[in-house]
């Protein structure tokens, strides 16, 4: 007999209306297997692409609107509102904290971080919308109205946009 080296378990299941004869018998039994799947693909950052560059270059860029002087960040390519192509601005990476959720699961994106971790919408100083990204500090010290500020790391890390996090701004 041949051997399943990743079988969990086989098993035969009951017919749940009880029929008598079962017109699924043969086809109760039940064979349960664990597969590992991994995949490895290309992805482009394209219009995004001068973002994450100066990410490791350690400014932080967003994007205005010529027409309306809308600010975007993160960044938009076009104006939603006028179609019109935007241009790349630097900002300070000074902000306040808007929102926030405290998370207590590890995730798959961020192995390296370890919960609770907090997630925040923070408003920067010179945007007009807000950015969702890690904070670190303790759950216990973020609030509405945090001082936030963009901080860089040199990696190794996976995707350019783990080069940054928001800490508490303390000066």
């Amino acid at each position: 007999m041949a051997t399943i080296t990743n079988k969990l378990i086989r098993l035969t299941a009951a017919d749940p209306l009880g029929r008598q004869p079962d017109p699924w018998a043969s086809f109760r039994e039940i064979e349960i297997i664990e597969l590992q799947w991994a995949q490895t693909y290309r992805h482009s950052l394209g219009k995004y692409s001068r973002f994450f560059v100066e990410l490791e270059n350690k400014r932080f860029l967003a994007t205005r609107c010529p027409i309306c002087s809308q600010v975007w960040a993160p960044p938009r390519p076009v104006c939603p509102d006028h179609l019109a192509i935007t241009e790349w601005v630097e900002l300070s990476g000074r902000g306040r904290v808007e929102s926030f959720s405290i998370l207590h699961h590890p995730s798959a994106m961020v192995p390296y971080i370890q919960p609770p971790y907090v997630l925040a919408y923070v408003r920067l100083e010179g945007a007009d919308t807000l950015f969702a990204h890690l904070l670190r500090c303790s759950p216990a010290e973020v609030h509405i109205g945090l001082p936030v500020q963009v901080v860089y790391y040199e990696g190794p890390v996976a995707h350019p946009i783990h080069l940054m996090a928001f800490e508490p701004d303390n000066g």
